[in-house]
């Protein structure tokens, strides 16, 4: 991978693994790593972060060739494939690990991210109020191993086939244009 051109991406849309999964698929990103970003404690595990305790997110860290995706466009996978609209929740993964944020490493991130969520609530794009926060980018902590391409190394897996699946199915639908060939 070269890393010349990359630049980073933060998102939080639930699990990770459904996270990962959807931005693998995208044409211009180069490597997403699963971790956690936003909590009060060093260094979290696992085991600590679906406590909830820690105030982490479940986030992957997506390094990306602006030239082929655009972070505006990594946005719109982004709110197409998760519910920004339910409070520290995704389907049946409920708690303040699994909530929207978007993690901006830079001012124009942010930027970019505030603008796109007041363009979507302007459209009504959603039936309820989209509650995604958006935040400056500390620390992004890498997840343990099994944690990495659990998608593509566990299909098998009821919660891979029912969950993360209609996601991927989604964007081959909606967003073909912009998958890796």
């Amino acid at each position: 991978m070269n890393n010349d051109n990359l630049q980073v991406a933060t998102f939080a849309g639930g699990c990770f693994w459904c996270t990962e999964a959807v931005f693998n698929a995208i044409d211009g990103v180069e490597k997403v790593v699963s971790g956690f970003t936003g909590g009060s404690i060093k260094n979290p595990a696992y085991r600590e972060i679906i406590s909830g305790r820690t105030g982490h997110a479940e986030a992957v860290q997506l390094f990306f060739n602006p030239e082929k995706a655009s972070f505006v466009t990594l946005l719109e996978v982004f709110f197409a494939t998760h519910d920004p609209t339910t409070l520290n929740r995704q389907g049946y993964d409920v708690g303040t690990q699994y909530r929207s944020e978007i993690f901006c490493a830079t001012d124009l991130q942010q930027q970019q991210a505030l603008e796109f969520i007041s363009l979507l609530e302007n459209q009504n794009i959603f039936n309820d109020s989209i509650v995604t926060a958006v935040s400056k980018l500390d620390v992004f902590y890498i997840a343990e191993e099994e944690h990495q391409d659990f998608y593509a190394n566990n299909k098998e897996y009821r919660y891979c086939q029912l969950v993360i699946q209609p996601k991927l199915d989604k964007i081959k639908q909606f967003y073909s244009n912009l998958l890796k060939r």
